[in-house]
């Protein structure tokens, strides 16, 4: 696993390194080297924290997500108030840390963090009859508090945070008729969020309209800004063909909106060609296969869930994004794992990855036979 994220990690810095030439360029800000080694602090600063929270012991996990979770909250709450526009987007997702010149997404921390603190509470019930009306308030309100915060400015993440919440439960054991309780509830809330937020645009800020949009440009066709990144995305991996462009030779990176970050897909199938992007989804794949495997592993309840709440967000996050590069989803705004230039979502993943690598790093050696004393048959005797 650490030689599959080095490997993703170090690609990165090709087409982050070729793509950045559109916010030189075209939006002008900064230089390609400025950005590009930024970049490799960032992804630098990441391998730091993997290999840092790898070496602690997992079970320490659960208790800090307990205390994490009111602060999670405190911060969505603030970014929700105080958050600042990034890009022209007409909501707020980043708050500015004061001194330090760079922006922080909180949503991103409040998946890891809510994931983990699903994953304690799973598997300390996991030998119970789980009764769904004591479930609600350590369970079922941290949780629609968490993606009702991020609802209004990021609909993708919130709804990628449920559905992996459902997914984990499932795992975890929750009976399928309350999780189908709460699916509904899920869709009645995000219902009338939305005929809210339609009848009362100024109550506060949200990208309903943007949903919209992208919804009808996905199903329609149109003329929104989401189409054109479509469009723009399409005709770059359609110019790439089998092997591509060449590295640092694409044409539609300077014309492709968020072409180091969203869009960042379709500027590697252009450059590396078909072969270069299945090679890409393949590595992916092969990472989800070692989250299994190391979940299968686990020698805990905890454990188990515990590496498949943080690892699959990663690999389903990266799913979509290449979905959307190809048009199989509306645009979401989801950036691509490992690869994808940012600061917190970088950290983040690296973050999750160090919680999974501690998982299989900290299960108990087996022990060690002796000629004299032990064998197979000896040990399976004192075993029954």
């Amino acid at each position: 696993m650490w030689a599959l994220v080095v490997l993703l990690a170090i690609f990165s810095f090709l087409p982050v390194y070729s793509a950045s030439s559109n916010l030189v360029y075209v939006v002008g800000n900064g230089s390609v080297v400025g950005h590009i080694i930024k970049h490799i602090v960032i992804v630098v600063v990441g391998m730091t924290i993997m290999f840092g929270i790898h070496r602690m012991p997992f079970r320490y996990f659960k208790g800090l997500s307990i205390m994490l979770l009111p602060v999670v909250v405190l911060l969505l709450l603030y970014t929700a108030l105080q958050g600042s526009t990034i890009g022209g987007a007409n909501a707020s997702r980043w708050i500015r840390i004061p001194l330090m010149g760079i922006t922080f997404q909180p949503s991103t921390l409040a998946m890891v963090v809510l994931m983990v603190y699903i994953s304690g509470y799973l598997s300390k019930k996991r030998e119970q009859i789980i009764r769904f009306g004591e479930s609600i308030l350590p369970l079922w309100v941290p949780v629609f508090l968490i993606v009702g915060l991020v609802l209004p400015s990021n609909f993708s993440t919130a709804a990628m945070m449920f559905l992996m919440v459902l997914v984990l439960a499932f795992l975890g054991g929750y009976p399928l008729k309350y999780l189908a309780g709460i699916l509904v509830a899920g869709m009645v809330g995000l219902a009338l969020f939305v005929l809210v937020a339609k009848a009362y645009p100024e109550a506060m800020p949200n990208r309903v309209d943007t949903w919209m949009s992208r919804l009808d440009s996905f199903y329609n066709g149109g003329t929104s800004d989401s189409d054109y990144q479509i469009e723009r995305a399409k005709t770059a991996i359609v110019s790439g063909g089998l092997v591509g462009v060449g590295a640092g030779k694409s044409v539609m990176k300077n014309l492709l909106p968020q072409s180091t970050s969203d869009f960042i897909y379709a500027i590697i199938a252009e450059e590396y060609g078909l072969l270069g992007a299945l090679s890409l989804l393949f590595f992916y794949l092969l990472l989800l296969f070692r989250i299994v495997v190391i979940a299968h592993k686990a020698e805990t309840p905890f454990g188990k869930l515990l590496v498949m709440g943080v690892g699959l967000p990663i690999i389903f996050q990266a799913l979509v994004n290449m979905a959307v590069a190809v048009e199989l989803f509306p645009v979401t705004g989801q950036p691509l794992p490992l690869i994808s230039s940012g600061g917190t979502s970088i950290w983040m993943t690296f973050l999750a990855l160090g919680i999974v690598l501690s998982v299989s790093a900290n299960r108990s050696p087996k022990p060690i036979m002796n000629d004299e004393n032990d064998n197979p048959l000896a040990i399976l005797s004192e075993t029954l």
